[in-house]
């Protein structure tokens, strides 16, 4: 069983504006509500340390590691898997051109393991929100 989030939307940017947005981790506070602040390297299996609110909570590091990096396409990252397999995570973004100068955002994050529906009865409603607020608010800082 897994939790599950996807979102997909269509921004009115290049790719390469988009991509600007989604990698410059200094200014993430300016427009994700999720994680607010940003530290990597994107470089496969080093970390991405993050400060996370989730909902009105106040913030909470996050360590997790880049799974897979293609400049100007996508990244994904990984939480480090609790042994047993108790809870391990996926967030994938990737970016698509389209035609018009335009771009898909394609945004997957799943949590998985035994006590997955423990962390989702806790924090389900959070993450979506978060998830939600992150392609909302990437798609509003790249059409600014």
């Amino acid at each position: 069983m897994a939790f599950v989030l996807d979102h997909v939307v269509d921004i009115d940017a290049t790719p390469e504006v988009v991509w600007g947005v989604l990698t410059d981790f200094d200014n993430y506070e300016q427009w994700n509500p999720l994680a607010v602040q940003c530290k990597t390297s994107l470089v496969p299996g080093e970390p991405i340390d993050m400060m996370v609110r989730l909902g009105k909570g106040s913030l909470r590091r996050q360590r997790e590691w880049v799974r897979t990096h293609t400049p100007g396409e996508e990244f994904s990252y990984t939480m480090k898997p609790v042994p047993g397999g108790t809870l391990r995570s996926l967030r994938s973004q990737t970016l698509t051109p389209l035609d018009g100068n335009r771009t898909r955002y394609a945004a997957h994050f799943e949590i998985r393991g035994w006590l997955q529906p423990v962390v989702t009865g806790l924090l389900g409603k959070a993450l979506r929100q978060g998830f939600d607020g992150v392609a909302e608010g990437l798609k509003a800082r790249a059409e600014a």
